[in-house]
């Protein structure tokens, strides 16, 4: 458990284990905690760091509103204080917005990005359009059901609840964020830049379709794509042994 100033703000993480880096950014429901599942089958192989965006779980909260153009410092504050190099970012929804951008700004700290069940904020007309007719879809659905599959949440009813109870330790709800995406880089400034990206999303996403993530992986010339067939918007929760096995095979992939 560890404090990093982020221009002044307190930004909570937690760090575990030991080896090559990864450190999983939270979506608008989550917080360091999410991950439990992930921080106990990797630590045994890599350093596993966990954070909390400034409203979200342990982070300074104190903040009137909460603009999402401040979560990328918050992230390069962490990879700042520990000193880190080749790290791998794993932003989950949200998350991956923020992680996009954190890369972007710390390449020599930064190897890689995983966007999980996001295009990470990139800007391109043809993918918003993309992103905004699976949501014209998505929204369709009660916010439970976009997030976990029906047949999860009659099976594991403990942890539907606390996949619910994650949300209420925060102070900033998705409602909140300004500006989350405004100003995302573009395709060609993403693969310009040579960081290496992986589109990670399940095929039954909700939220976001599988065919709008294999368009954004076949304009991001040279990303990676870990399609997980019958997995969730919320893979990361329902079906972490997938999830975990997709985010071990592009780890082992990238230099360390």
């Amino acid at each position: 458990m560890a404090v990093a100033d982020s221009d002044g703000v307190s930004i909570y993480y937690e760090r575990h284990g030991a080896g090559p880096a990864v450190l999983f950014v939270h979506g608008s429901g989550g917080h360091h905690a999410a991950w439990w599942q992930q921080v106990a089958a990797l630590r045994a192989k890599f350093t596993v760091l966990t954070v909390d965006l400034r409203g979200f779980g342990n982070s300074d909260s104190s903040m009137p509103e909460f603009d999402g153009q401040d979560f990328p410092g918050d992230i390069v504050a962490v990879l700042d204080r520990e000193d880190l190099t080749e790290v791998l970012l794993v932003g989950q929804s949200i998350g991956a917005v923020a992680a996009l951008r954190a890369g972007l700004a710390r390449p020599a700290r930064v190897s890689g990005v995983v966007l999980a069940h996001s295009l990470g904020g990139i800007a391109d007309p043809e993918l918003s359009g993309l992103v905004a007719a699976d949501r014209s879809e998505a929204v369709k659905l009660p916010v439970l059901d976009r997030l976990l599959t029906k047949s999860f949440q009659e099976d594991e009813p403990a942890k539907t609840f606390l996949f619910q109870q994650m949300g209420t330790f925060n102070v900033a709800k998705m409602a909140d964020l300004r500006n989350l995406s405004t100003g995302g880089p573009t395709v060609e400034e993403v693969v310009g830049s040579g960081l290496d990206v992986t589109f990670l999303a399940g095929a039954n996403d909700a939220v976001l379709s599988a065919a709008t993530v294999r368009r954004a992986h076949a304009l991001v010339k040279g990303s990676r794509l870990e399609l997980v067939p019958d997995a969730p918007h919320s893979m990361y929760w329902e079906r972490p042994d997938l999830f975990n096995a997709a985010i071990v095979r592009v780890r082992e992939a990238i230099p360390a």
